[in-house]
């Protein structure tokens, strides 16, 4: 026989305060934790902009005139060689970033719109396995793999490392995202859709950009800034594949990645990257709020016209 202990009001009462209290230390551990992890993520650049106003060759300290803009004034003169190294760097990762998001976009796209509609069950399963294996894949690997490619294909036509070999290595590490970008959207897709297209007597070719595409835009879109977004800040595959010696402007071939461990080797970085990385960090963190309050507000529109 199993018996029914009633508590008192005391014993029920004394129970939900313990509860109480369990849930505040649960809450505060919880809300400490989340900070703590957030200071670390931000205090190196926050630390960085602090000391991107000091004109002191070494971070941690103030020169004499303390609080200056001088670096700042100095990022821009492009008289300077620092700077001019600083901006050729960062012209040459957007423009490898952007080049290789769109021949990546491309193939992606193209390749998960093939996967989808192949037939063999096994083919399909066999290639989606193959096109997971360079996430999973240690970088290091790809970027050893490619550059002993590019240098058995040099000895054979005399020729050297180039830009298209930089963005060749890009396009290998990003295409598998495009890839698993693109696929959710086409499992998503009416596949009644497109054979409606081809019954109404659309071409193959009208139904994949008539119809297709314009319905896979958002992860097409989605997978071009990730591949944008891991070029912009890749480094193995850039140090493997990149030009050899090849001038730029009178500057050796660096995207930022590649100039930040080349200063970092001879001795520590310019005064004026601090600024230079304070600059990108604000514009970041501007462009996120507003991207933020924009789809806040169109949350706030939307639950508007559904209630009305």
């Amino acid at each position: 026989m199993v018996k029914n202990t009633v508590l008192t009001p005391e014993q029920t009462n004394k129970a939900l305060k313990r509860k109480r209290i369990k849930s505040k230390v649960g809450k505060i551990f919880a809300m400490c934790f989340i900070y703590f992890v957030l200071l670390m993520l931000y205090a190196p650049l926050i630390y960085v902009t602090v000391y991107s106003f000091s004109s002191h060759k070494i971070t941690g300290l103030w020169g004499e005139d303390g609080f200056v803009l001088t670096n700042y004034i100095s990022l821009f003169n492009m008289n300077n060689i620092y700077s001019k190294e600083i901006w050729s760097a960062t012209l040459n990762t957007v423009l490898v970033a952007i080049t290789a998001g769109l021949f990546s976009t491309i193939i992606g796209t193209l390749g998960a719109i093939g996967i989808y509609y192949l037939r063999k069950k096994w083919l399909k399963n066999t290639l989606d396995f193959v096109t997971q294996i360079p996430v999973v894949n240690a970088e290091i690997v790809t970027a050893v793999s490619l550059c002993i490619l590019f240098v058995f294909i040099a000895k054979i036509f005399n020729i050297e490392r180039t830009f298209f070999t930089l963005v060749i290595g890009h396009v290998v590490l990003t295409i598998p995202y495009v890839i698993l970008s693109v696929q959710p959207k086409l499992e998503q897709m009416d596949p009644s859709l497109y054979e409606a297209a081809m019954d109404l007597g659309a071409t193959q070719t009208q139904s994949l950009f008539k119809v297709i595409i314009p319905d896979i835009i958002p992860g097409i879109l989605s997978g071009f800034m990730l591949s944008v977004t891991l070029s912009l800040d890749d480094f193995v595959i850039t140090a493997f594949t990149r030009p050899n010696d090849v001038s730029y402007s009178d500057i050796k071939f660096n995207t930022i990645s590649t100039y930040v461990d080349a200063k970092l080797a001879k001795g520590g970085l310019p005064n004026q990257f601090r600024s230079f990385t304070a600059i990108l960090f604000a514009v970041i963190l501007i462009v996120m709020i507003v991207m933020n309050i924009k789809s806040s507000l169109n949350n706030k529109k939307l639950i508007k016209k559904e209630t009305n």
